[in-house]
């Protein structure tokens, strides 16, 4: 859990992030910079309960630390100027990185990066979507499958100095039924490494314990259990998911 000046000090409003599908804003508590989404602020959407994004985002985030691998930025629910609400801390990223692109056929690098998609711009040009070939993308890949994403964007994983990359905007998450749709599909078919299988299967084992306590009233009791099969048949397989389903397999937009 956060510090306790982060739930029960003021959250001031500093700004609003007028590009997010629900109301976002930027604030700061005791002058450490947050997110702030409240409750109230969340369009209502047609598969996914009214009133739950922010629960989710908290679900989420335990499930990061569950595996062990500082996916998501430490999030958490308390009350602010609209309301209860998510809360998460603030991430400066680095400029100089991007941890998925689209370029044109001539411009893909001959190394580092994994193959996702290609398809023809508004010129006739053949262009492709690429992400960085990393551990800390392999494992928020890992990540998504295990909870189920709905949209991994581009633009949601941020590239922080040093290597290390954050996965935000988890509210469209935990779905009983199979919504994955995301950016990170470079290592399909590839084996899990052991330290991923390891990291899945402690959310399993805390699923029987102190993360599955946390995350009742968070989400639903079915959607519980479709966390806990999705662990299970990630482990049996041991490699990542392929797409799946009518659906598509990448968000809209990409960024």
């Amino acid at each position: 859990m956060p510090p306790p000046d982060l739930i029960s000090a003021e959250l001031t409003l500093t700004g609003r992030i007028t590009t997010a599908s629900n109301a976002t804003f930027l604030g700061s508590i005791d002058g450490q910079a947050v997110v702030y989404k409240p409750i109230r602020g969340e369009k209502p959407l047609w598969d996914f309960p009214d009133g739950s994004l922010a629960h989710r985002e908290v679900a989420a985030y335990l499930v990061s630390e569950t595996l062990g691998w500082n996916i998501v930025p430490r999030t958490w629910l308390r009350d602010g100027p609209f309301g209860e609400g998510m809360v998460q801390l603030w991430q400066e990223q680095d400029p100089a990185q991007r941890a998925v692109d689209l370029v044109t056929a001539d411009e893909v690098p001959g190394t580092g990066w994994k193959h996702v998609l290609e398809g023809q711009d508004q010129s006739g040009r053949t262009v492709v979507l690429l992400h960085e070939d990393s551990p800390a993308l392999r494992r928020m890949a890992v990540f998504d499958v295990v909870v189920n994403n709905a949209d991994r964007k581009g633009d949601h994983i941020l590239t922080l100095q040093g290597g290390h990359r954050y996965g935000v905007d988890h509210g469209i998450t935990f779905h009983e039924d199979h919504k994955l749709r995301t950016v990170l599909w470079g290592w399909v078919g590839d084996p899990l490494t052991a330290e991923e299988l390891e990291g899945v299967e402690r959310v399993l084992h805390g699923l029987e314990a102190e993360l599955g306590r946390a995350l009742t009233g968070l989400i639903t009791a079915d959607e519980l259990a479709a966390l806990s099969a999705r662990c299970t048949a990630l482990c049996a397989s041991g490699r990542f998911p392929a797409p799946s389903g009518e659906m598509s397999a990448v968000p809209w937009p990409l960024f």
